[in-house]
């Protein structure tokens, strides 16, 4: 029993003794205590987790400790955020976010060549982007990423960027994060160095969106990637097969102009 309680009966005791009517109902008391909570904790909610500009399209609702959001936001990470944001109040038991993302429909086959530039763009700069070798597919304007990051800060960067995008009405994270072991860092830069050092193939470290993508798995390496011609795939296949320490290569490279799966 809660101080609250231990306080109120003998109150209501003495006041059915005095008045020699049954008013007091624990259970009322009970309903009236979580009515008065769930208020307050909506208060919280729109105060202060919800006091942003982005947010002012929300609504909220609680019912015994659930908050509930409604409404529309402008793109997917906002309504990802709300959750984050309202889950760590104090006294929340849980969330059910039925926020709805608002903004442009774009079809589908052009939104995914927007989030799939964007995705490659993405990590630019920090000297990973040939080792993640993420696709995009897109239905309804889902979005779904998939293939390969080369760590957990680059997975969460490519989910960022597609939820940022407007169009974009929610983001499914299929991404597999490679192991990373200094054997498999060894072997990454290896290739690297093999691959983007031949001659013919150097052309493809120029443009962020066309590089030949390298993923390893303990040991293991897959080819991703568009490049010019056969003779290109060829030749990335046999220089990363060179490598020391590789046990097997997988060359899943595309030629421009053919079909998925052609040779």
């Amino acid at each position: 029993m809660s101080k609250t309680m231990r306080c109120l009966v003998p109150l209501a005791v003495a006041g059915f003794l005095l008045a020699g009517i049954a008013t007091f109902s624990p259970s009322a008391m009970i309903f009236g205590q979580s009515t008065a909570t769930d208020s307050n904790l909506r208060a919280e909610v729109m105060n202060k987790a919800l006091n942003k500009l982005k947010f002012k399209d929300v609504q909220v609702s609680v019912q015994d400790g659930v908050v509930r959001l409604t409404g529309t936001v402008d793109v997917v990470d906002t309504k990802f955020q709300a959750t984050q944001r309202v889950q760590r109040v104090k006294g929340v038991k849980g969330v059910d976010n039925e926020i709805q993302v608002a903004g442009p429909t774009i079809p589908d086959a052009e939104l995914q060549q927007k989030v799939l530039k964007a995705v490659q763009f993405d990590r630019v700069g920090y000297g990973t982007t040939a080792f993640n070798a993420i696709s995009v597919s897109v239905r309804d304007g889902v979005v779904t990423l998939g293939g390969h990051a080369y760590g957990p800060v680059d997975a969460d960067s490519a989910v960022a960027t597609a939820a940022n995008m407007k169009g974009v009405k929610d983001v499914i994270n299929d991404i597999q994060i490679d192991p990373v072991s200094p054997n498999d860092d060894r072997i990454r830069r290896a290739v690297y160095r093999a691959v983007y050092g031949f001659p013919s193939l150097n052309k493809y470290a120029i443009d962020p969106v066309k590089p030949i993508r390298i993923s390893v798995q303990n040991g293991n390496v897959t080819l991703y990637g568009v490049v010019n011609s056969q003779a290109d795939k060829n030749a990335a296949g046999i220089r990363a097969n060179g490598v020391s320490g590789v046990f097997k290569v997988t060359n899943d490279l595309q030629v421009a102009g053919q079909a998925p799966g052609s040779k």
